[in-house]
Order: structure tokens, then sequence, then C-alpha cells
């Protein structure tokens, strides 16, 4: 049997009541870490990039050569200091714009006076430059500015400028007559070693000079004192002299591009060295930049008479063998007087090139040296006469020279003319032209058709006397015949005489005997047509016959081409088929 307490139910437990708690809505949860780091880096990212941004500028070029958006680099000192970032056209589409970003490092190139301009391969006058481009590509350069003004808009350069701020060296200016075949870039030379370049020209329109604006490298601009000569070194300098032909140039690239060259004169390299920006003088050539110097010019006038020709300006002024001046000026004149056109040559002269002859000249018996027309009014007084002379005989070129001629008629000078007029003389005995005019007109006097004539008449007298003597040669002939005959009756004749007698008349028929064998031979070799002798008259008569047509020939060439004495015969014309 049950239990009957197991059987009787329990009594029911009460439920426990529900506690309520309350969710705390600012715990964080660990989720939420990696959300926050990558946004603080981010956010680290950003400011760091702010901070290293540096301004944005736009420049503009002729084309977009090379430029590629986020790709073209811009380079300060081959140090790259921001890049491209968009390539577009101006708003009138006439040039290229070129955004740029520039570093935080290089905000100081957004100024006023900075300079930039893409780097290609350029090949020009100055050299070869950009080649390694060819492999990373076009860059923009830039030449940072002084300047405390900022600007974000720049125009670029075409070219890169040849002198970078900061380059070391030092610049000086030349003023030169013209440009010949300088060009920027062209080299410099000291002793035929390059030590720097032309970095620019221009005209000063106020002093009517064209300045040269030269750049020395260090340390070669310590040569450079202000007893500096300066020369236009471009080109082949060609000198004919006593010595030969000389030919001289600094070098191979000076013949296309140009270039200067300087030197020190001798005395001037202890000298100290120049200012930066001091003006020097451009000669022409290297003759001219060392020469003496010349001193105040003194304008002289000259009057030939009769007329010269060949006489420019620019001609040689000598006096007593030494080059003092140059001709200025050659006009006709009239001369009223003589009635007879005549010309005048006015020329500068420079006395002081004749040195210490001059000085010692000047500086005997007087305190005071007198003066450059005082000196040639002395020298006029001891004879000193201008002359044209020929200078180049191929070119015809004359030439003024200055000698003293002591058996000149008296003259002076009159030192209140001006210019001064010096005494002339007519041409040289030694003037090439004034002997060619002689020879021609003693050639002009020399009778060529009477001289033929007569000849034609000796050789044909010559003729008849060639004749005449065979004809007695041949009468000679016939006598010897005759004698022999005669010979031969004396020889009967004679047998009957004595022993005596008989040995007389045999020496003398052996004497006749010889004469006849003489006969002979003169016979052979001169009564024969075939003589030697006949041919060599008959030779002879034909040579001068043609040797007196060729004088007459010659002759008349002479008469219608006088000039051939000179220039000799022209070359014959080519035959047009």
């Amino acid at each position: 049997m049950n239990d009957p307490q197991e059987t009787q139910p329990l009594p029911e437990a009460p439920f426990p009541s529900p506690v309520i708690v309350r969710a705390n809505r600012l715990r964080f949860s660990l989720v939420w870490i990696v959300p926050l780091v990558a946004l603080l880096v981010g956010a680290a990212l950003v400011v760091r990039a702010l901070l290293q941004t540096g301004p944005e500028i736009t420049v503009t070029f002729r084309n977009a050569e090379g430029l590629e958006a986020k790709r073209t680099e811009v380079r300060f000192k081959e140090v790259v200091v921001g890049r491209v970032t968009k390539v577009g056209l101006s708003p009138d589409r006439g040039r290229v714009v070129a955004t740029i970003r520039l570093d935080k490092s290089a905000d100081q190139l957004a100024v006023s006076d900075s300079k930039f301009w893409a780097v290609r391969p350029r090949v020009g006058t100055a050299g070869i430059s950009g080649l390694s481009t060819l492999f990373s590509g076009v860059y923009i350069d830039t030449d940072a500015g002084e300047s405390t003004e900022e600007r974000t808009h720049f125009d670029g350069l075409e070219a890169p400028p040849f002198v970078l701020r900061g380059e070391p060296g030092r610049r000086f200016v030349l003023d030169a007559a013209d440009l010949g075949s300088l060009e920027v870039g062209s080299p410099i030379y000291y002793r035929r070693t390059r030590v720097g370049r032309v970095v620019g020209y221009g005209l000063d329109a106020r002093r009517d000079k064209l300045e040269v604006q030269v750049l020395i490298d260090p340390p070669n601009h310590l040569l450079v004192s202000p007893n500096t000569r300066f020369w236009n070194a471009g080109g082949v300098d060609v000198s004919v002299s006593s010595a030969g032909l000389s030919v001289n140039t600094e070098s191979i690239a000076s013949l296309v591009v140009g270039g200067i060259a300087f030197a020190n004169p001798t005395g001037a390299a202890s000298a100290p060295p120049a200012e930066p920006g001091q003006r020097f003088v451009l000669f022409q050539d290297k003759r001219a930049a060392l020469a003496v110097a010349d001193g105040t010019a003194l304008p002289v006038r000259m009057l030939f008479t009769p007329a010269v020709r060949g006489l420019n300006a620019g001609a040689v002024v000598e006096m007593l063998g030494t080059e003092i001046g140059n001709v200025r000026q050659v006009a006709m004149r009239f001369d009223a007087a003589s009635q007879r056109f005549a010309t005048e040559v006015l020329a500068d002269l420079y006395p002081a090139r004749l040195g210490d002859a001059r000085r010692e000249f000047m500086g005997s018996g007087s305190a005071t040296p007198p003066s450059d027309a005082q000196f040639m009014k002395q020298l006029v007084e001891r004879g000193l006469r201008a002359q044209v002379k020929g200078g180049n005989p191929l070119t015809g070129q004359q030439v003024v020279t200055l000698d003293l001629q002591p058996k000149a008629p008296k003259a002076t000078l009159n030192l209140a003319q001006a210019p001064l007029q010096l005494p002339t003389l007519g041409g040289a005995p030694g003037d090439l032209a004034a002997q060619a005019g002689d020879i021609m007109a003693r050639i002009g006097r020399i009778p060529f058709e009477q001289i033929g004539t007569q000849l034609e008449k000796t050789l044909s007298n010559t003729s008849v006397a060639s004749a005449t003597l065979q004809d007695t040669l041949k009468g000679l002939g016939s006598a010897t015949q005759a004698l022999q005959q005669t010979l031969g009756q004396v020889d009967t004749a004679v047998q009957q005489i004595s022993p005596k007698a008989q040995i007389a008349l045999v020496e003398t028929q052996t004497a006749l005997k010889a004469l006849q064998t003489t006969l002979d031979g003169v016979d052979r070799h001169i009564a024969h047509p075939d003589a030697a002798l006949q041919r060599d008259a008959s030779q002879a008569l034909n040579e001068l016959q043609r040797a007196a047509r060729a004088l007459r020939v010659l002759g008349d060439y002479l008469q219608q081409n006088p000039e051939t004495l000179l220039r000799g015969k022209p070359a014959d014309a080519e035959v047009t088929k």
C-alpha cells in the first residue's frame, strides 16, 4: 500500500519576482577600436599632407611637348620639388597652361622673379643639353627668385637661361661696333683655353653701341685686369707676309659659333683683377687689340695731280715704312688754278705710332715737346712728301706713303689750316702702274709693221744672195775643169823641160790636185742641193719668217689688249655645243 504521506500533495511555492537590470548605453565595445584607429591614421595623413603641400601655381608654355599630368616633375637643382597636376589650354587657346603643385619646402619658389622652363633635348650654338630627358622624360626646371612678392602665375621660358642666380663667375660688359658671328653661348678663350661664355647682348641706342655681356668662370676671372684687351676671335685670320702664308684661329668651334679671346699687354700681368661689371672695348682682331696706343688722330688733306685710281677709303697710310694712319675719304676735285682734275684724299694720321723715334725728334732742342702738327711741319720742311704707290699688284689697291725727298721743292705747312694739307708728288718711280703705263707706251711706239717689212726684204735678199752663191760655186767648178785641162797641157810641155823644172811642175800639179779636192768638198757641202749647209740656211730663213710673223701678231695683240702685261692672257671661253 502506498504511504499516505507520499500521496498527499505538496503545497505550491511562490514564484520569484524578476529583477530588471537596465543596460548602460555608454559602454564601449571593442569592435569599434579598428575603425577608430583607421580614422585617426587617415586624419593624421590628411593633416600631414596639408602641412607638406605647398602652393599651387600655373606656368604657360608655347606648347605641351613632353608635359604629362601627374607624371612631369618640377625640379630645382635636380631635386624634385613639385609635380604637374593638370595640362590645359589658355582661354584664348594661344598657349598651354600647366598647373603645378609645389612641395611645402619649395613654397619660396612662388615669387615674382622666379623662372620656369621645360628641359628637353636641345642642340644649339651653346652646345647639346637635356640628353638625360631621353630616358627620364621631360621635366620643368626652376631658377629661384630673390623677391619677397608672392606670385602664382608665370610665363615659362622657351629655352633655359644662360646664367642662373648664384652661378659662380664674374660678369663684364664689352662695347662692340657690331656683333659679327657672336651668339649667346659663344665661348671666350684665354691662350686658346675656354674660360667663359657670352651670356647676352643688346643695343644701347643712347650711345649707339652694342653691349655684349660675358661671364668668366672662376678662378679665371682673376686674369681679367683693367688693362685687358678683348677681340673677336671668330672665323679664320689669314695674313700674307715676307715669312709666308699664316692662318690663325682659336678653335674649330669658333669657326661656327664665333668666339671672343682676351690677353693682357706686356707689363699688365701684375695689375689687380677688374671689378664686376667693368666695361671693355671689343676689337675686331688681335692685331688691333694688342697694338700700341694710337693717341689723338691728326686729320690731313692731300691733293694728287693728276688724278689717281685704285685708292679707296680705308687704304693704309705709311710713313717711313711704318703704318701710321688710314684714308678716310677719297673724292674728285677740280683745281681752278691748273685747270685740271685732282684727287682729294682725307686721312687720319697717328704720329704716336712712330714710338721712340717721334719722341726723340720732338724732344730735341725744346723744353716743351711740340705738338703733332709741329712735328709734321718739321718733317715737311725736311722733305716729307706724300705719294701714291701700288700696294697689292693682284688687286691694284693703292697706298699712300710719306717719305723724305731731299731733292723735292721747298714747302711748309700752314698750321692755321684745318685739316693740314701735306705736299704731294706724282707717282713713284717704283710704282707698278706707272711702270706698266710706261712699258705700254714704249711698246706702242715700236714700228712692228716696218720691222716686219724690212725683215721680209732682208730674207728675200738673203735668198737672192744664196742663189748667187750657188751660181758662183758652179762657175768655180767650171774654172777648175779648165784649170785641169791647162795643167794637162802644161804637163806635156814640162816633159820637154829640164828635170829641175819637171820637179817644180810636179809639186805645182800636186798642189793643184789638193786644191781640186778642196773645191770638190766645198761643192759637196755648199753647192749641192742636198748639202747640209744649204738645208741649215733654208731652215734658218724659214724660222726667221715665222719669227717675223709671230712678232707682228704679238704687236697687234698687245695694242688691242695692253692689260695682258699685268694680268696675263685670259682663259679661252668654252665652246657651247
